[in-house]
């Protein structure tokens, strides 16, 4: 799963309100903002994170004198090494969070289900944000049918269309 930071507020709305609608927290409306924020703050939080990271691999890579095709492998490492998740355990790993965060924020009035239903529910919610990259990247391709993949020119013009389709798609 791809965090995209401006689909987080929309994601801690979401959890709030499904969680409170499903019965299994109880929050004041007065309340439902701060705990959104919580939310929010938890994912901004990983963002944070995850961008470091990818800075750091950037770093290493160069003072390593590593080729681009290393990216995975280096990012494989020190992700490992950071304790940071990549991929799948995305998702895990911030309904794991959200769920600690329950049991803690002063925001939350009541819990009334136990962790591993509320666990598996987040999960449904953030699943349902996930975004298919390779349909992104496909919608972008079929923009630059005029130019010969591989070329330096298609890669730049690639980028670029990905951009546009993301922006298109309240993405970015």
């Amino acid at each position: 799963m791809k965090l995209y930071r401006s689909k987080i507020p929309e994601i801690a709305e979401n959890v709030v309100r499904v969680l409170t609608e499903d019965g299994m927290i109880e929050v004041e409306h007065d309340k439902r903002e701060e705990a959104q924020k919580d939310f929010q703050a938890i994912m901004e939080d990983f963002s944070k994170r995850d961008f470091a990271l990818r800075e750091e691999i950037k770093e290493v890579m160069h003072r390593r004198g590593l080729p681009y095709d290393q990216y995975g492998r280096t990012r494989g490492q020190l992700a490992k090494e950071w304790g940071h998740p990549l991929g799948g355990d995305v998702e895990r790993y911030l309904a794991r969070q959200f769920v600690e965060n329950l049991m803690i924020s002063p925001f939350i009035d009541e819990v009334y289900e136990e962790d591993k239903a509320i666990y598996k529910r987040v999960l449904e919610i953030l699943r349902s944000f996930d975004v298919d990259e390779e349909a992104i990247r496909e919608e972008a391709r079929a923009m630059l049918k005029n130019l010969e993949e591989g070329t330096v020119e298609w890669e730049v013009q690639m980028q670029k269309a990905v951009v546009t389709v993301k922006k298109r798609k309240g993405l970015l």
